[in-house]
C-alpha cells in the first residue's frame, strides 16, 4: 500500500495544535492555561480540523489528545456565565453554544476515519463528552474522567448522549448522579475506555494504534464505522437486515477480493481503498 510522506507539523487554529505523522493525524486541545474549556475557540477549531481531516483520504486515522495538567474541564463555565447579562438571560448563546459541541461530537461520529482518544489529566463533563464520543480511548493511568454538574446545579444532560451509548445504564447513572470523579481502572471496567497504560504513556499507545489502524483498508474501517454506528440505533431485527446488506455491498469491494486473495494465499494484502 502506498503511503503519504511525512508532512511537517502545521498548526491552522491556535486553540487546536494539529500534526501529521503519515497517515496518522494528532489534534492537540492547546489552552492549558484553561484547562482545555472547550470554548467557543477551541469547538470552532476542533470542528473545523475534522472536517478538512473528513475529506482527506490520505489520513486513516485521527487522535485527540490534550496539553496540559487535564485533558479538557468542559464548556467555558467563564465564556457561558459572561451571556447571563444578555436580554433573553444567556437562552440564545446557550442554545448555539450546546448546538456547536453537539455538531463537534456528531462529527466525530460521523468522520470516516477511526479516532482515539489518548487522555492524560482529568477529562469533566463535556471533556468526558469528547472521550466518549471518540471511536477509542486510551487513558494513562493518573487519568480521571467525571461529569459533575450535578455538583454546581447544572445536570449534564449532553454528556449524558454519548455517555449513555458507551456504558451500562447503572454506571452511566453513577457517572451522572454523583459528580464524582472515575479512576482510569474504573473508567475501563465501565467501558469508558479501551486500555489503560502507564501515567504520560497515553499518546505513545494511541499513535501505535494509530498505525495499526492506518494499515488496514480505509474503505473498510469507514464501512465498518458507519454501519456500526447505524445499527446500534435499530431493532435487532432491522439492524440484521442492515448488516447483511452490508456485508454484501463490502464482499464486492475490490479491497474484500484482496484481502481474502491475500488471506487464502497466505501474503500481505494490496488494499487499494475501494
Amino acid at each position: 500500500m502506498d503511503r503519504p510522506e511525512d508532512p511537517a507539523p502545521q498548526t491552522i487554529h491556535p486553540a487546536v495544535r494539529r500534526s501529521d505523522s503519515g497517515a496518522v493525524v494528532t489534534l492537540t486541545l492547546d489552552r492549558p492555561a484553561r484547562r482545555n474549556a472547550l470554548s467557543e475557540a477551541m469547538l470552532g477549531a476542533l470542528g473545523a480540523e475534522l472536517a478538512a481531516i473528513g475529506a482527506n483520504r490520505a489520513v486513516r486515522a485521527v487522535i485527540i489528545a490534550a496539553h496540559g495538567p487535564a485533558f479538557s474541564s468542559g464548556h467555558d463555565l467563564k465564556e457561558m456565565s459572561a451571556h447571563r447579562a444578555d436580554p433573553d438571560r444567556g437562552r440564545a448563546y446557550f442554545a448555539d453554544i450546546m448546538h456547536r459541541c453537539s455538531d463537534v461530537m456528531q462529527a466525530i461520529i460521523a468522520l470516516p476515519q477511526p479516532v482515539i482518544a489518548a487522555v492524560e489529566g482529568v477529562a469533566s463533563a463535556a471533556g468526558c463528552q469528547l472521550v466518549a464520543s471518540c471511536d477509542l480511548a486510551i487513558a494513562g493511568a493518573a487519568a480521571r474522567f467525571c461529569t459533575p454538574g450535578v455538583n454546581i446545579g447544572l445536570f449534564c444532560s449532553t454528556p449524558m448522549v454519548a455517555l449513555s451509548r458507551n456504558l451500562s445504564a447503572k454506571h452511566a447513572m453513577e457517572m451522572l448522579l454523583t459528580g464524582d470523579l472515575v479512576a482510569a481502572e474504573d473508567a475501563y471496567r465501565f467501558g469508558l475506555v479501551n486500555r489503560v497504560v502507564a501515567a504520560g504513556q497515553a499518546l505513545e499507545e494511541a499513535l501505535r494504534w494509530a498505525e495499526k489502524l492506518a494499515s488496514k483498508s480505509s474503505l473498510i474501517l469507514k464501512t465498518g464505522k458507519i454501519a456500526f454506528y447505524r445499527q446500534r440505533e435499530m431493532s435487532l431485527a432491522d439492524a440484521y437486515r442492515y448488516a447483511s446488506q452490508v456485508m454484501v455491498e463490502n464482499m464486492l469491494a475490490r479491497d474484500a477480493t484482496e484481502g481474502i486473495g491475500a488471506f487464502l494465499e497466505k501474503r500481505a494484502p494490496n488494499w487499494q481503498d475501494r
